[in-house]
């Protein structure tokens, strides 16, 4: 009886001890200490925590300091990887790895461009039926291709664009033979057979489906590399209007454009910015990656200068901070202004994601113009204590005012130009 009651309350003093030890200050010290930080520059935000008077903090050089601020006096070099060890007491409490590397910058972005893109071959977005004198048949559905489908070939004869397809088809049912097609469904690479019928009321065959080849729309730059002539754009990946799929590119171009009226989001209904495309035949800069992250390439020409067009450092995403920050966009022709946004969510993401900000525009004059975030506002740089955290990707449908964005470390990984060069160099 005795034992039993003891059991009891062992269980029950461990049980009140897990639910008090959340409120317990020396373990919420601990667990706010970063065990690994990444940073471009002095280590101060991350790790300017007070901690309890008697812990101290060392470093792999044997520094030590009472409190994490007391790192400001630190030398701690560019390149370099360190440990920051936490004692309390003289006893080791928790290690903390920092990377350190060279400041990084590029020009921000906030200017319109329109953008032209090629799909892979031509994409299915959708059937029809054809009117034969047997009946109404889609031969299309029956050789199994699918919406959102890219066809690379017919009867191994690359296609690039819709007027390759007609006289093939033509040829084929004059013949009445099948044609023999290359598909490519996501990552697979089909072959099928796909025979033309005759379409009584048309008076010509048809395939039984409807086909594109090019999409076009507008949005915002996010930056561009003065070393490398890189840039990024959009910030979220390009899909088709019809299937809702990512279209998959075999090319494309950027060109200047002008914003000449915008409707005004409201809630349940996005709004969006109109413009017209610059010079069309002259391209701004090619488009050679449509992914998660936004569209990428590389530019002929520098985008029109504004006062923003001058190198800025950019912030990882343990750097960058809940609380203000401006984003740079169009509302008015071609010219770049800064607008005032609260950051109001920060992840810190240590491995490429989308959706890693939630920002919330705060700008009166802008919420007066556009109501918020609207289509083709995508891209437009988020600028934070004067340094590039990220962009503008997505609105909320039912909250206008607010969106996503995503950080700006994951758009240069996906532009191909690597932050970390030197410091790698370095290491090896």
């Amino acid at each position: 009886m005795k034992r039993s009651f003891f059991r009891k309350a062992i269980g029950l003093l461990l049980l009140v001890t897990l639910c008090l030890l959340p409120w317990y200050t020396p373990f919420q010290i601990y667990l706010s200490i970063p065990t690994h930080v990444k940073t471009l520059a002095q280590p101060q935000s991350e790790l300017m925590q007070a901690l309890d008077e008697h812990i101290t903090v060392s470093t792999s050089s044997g520094q030590q300091a009472q409190y994490a601020t007391d790192l400001n006096g630190y030398e701690v070099h560019e390149n370099d990887h360190h440990e920051l060890i936490y004692t309390l007491n003289d006893v080791p409490v928790k290690k903390t790895n920092l990377e350190v590397y060279d400041d990084f910058k590029i020009i921000p972005g906030g200017h319109s461009v329109g953008i032209n893109l090629h799909t892979q071959g031509v994409l299915v977005v959708g059937h029809h039926l054809v009117s034969t004198k047997d009946g109404t048949i889609s031969p299309g559905e029956e050789a199994d291709i699918q919406v959102g489908d890219n066809i690379l070939s017919i009867n191994d004869k690359e296609i690039k664009s819709m007027k390759e397809v007609e006289p093939l088809v033509l040829e084929a049912g004059e013949a009445n033979k099948s044609l023999a097609v290359t598909i490519k469904r996501s990552n697979q690479v089909i072959e099928t057979e796909l025979k033309p019928a005759y379409d009584e009321k048309e008076k010509d065959y048809r395939i039984g489906i409807y086909i594109r080849d090019s999409a076009a729309g507008i949005g915002t730059m996010t930056f561009f590399d003065p070393a490398s002539n890189k840039y990024g754009a959009l910030g979220h990946i390009i899909s088709d209007m019809d299937t809702r799929k990512p279209v998959e590119i075999d090319n494309g171009t950027i060109v200047r454009s002008e914003i000449t009226d915008i409707k005004k989001g409201q809630h349940g209904v996005p709004g969006e910015k109109k413009a017209d495309f610059v010079l069309r035949d002259s391209q701004l800069g090619n488009i050679t990656k449509n992914s998660p992250f936004g569209i990428f390439g590389t530019l002929n020409e520098t985008p029109s200068e504004s006062k923003w067009s001058k190198p800025m450092s950019i912030a990882l995403p343990n750097e960058v901070e809940e609380g203000p920050a401006q984003i740079l966009t169009v509302i008015e022709g071609e010219e770049v202004e800064a607008f005032d946004v609260e950051i109001v969510n920060s992840l810190n993401q240590t491995a490429p994601a989308t959706k890693g900000l939630i920002i919330e525009i705060t700008d009166q004059r802008l919420l007066e113009k556009t109501g918020g975030i609207v289509q083709g506002m995508s891209g437009s740089p988020i600028i934070q204590n004067d340094k590039i955290v990220g962009a503008v990707t997505h609105v909320f449908v039912n909250d206008p005012t607010s969106g996503y964005g995503v950080h700006i470390e994951w758009m240069l990984n996906e532009a191909g130009i690597d932050i970390y060069k030197q410091e790698k160099q370095q290491a090896s």
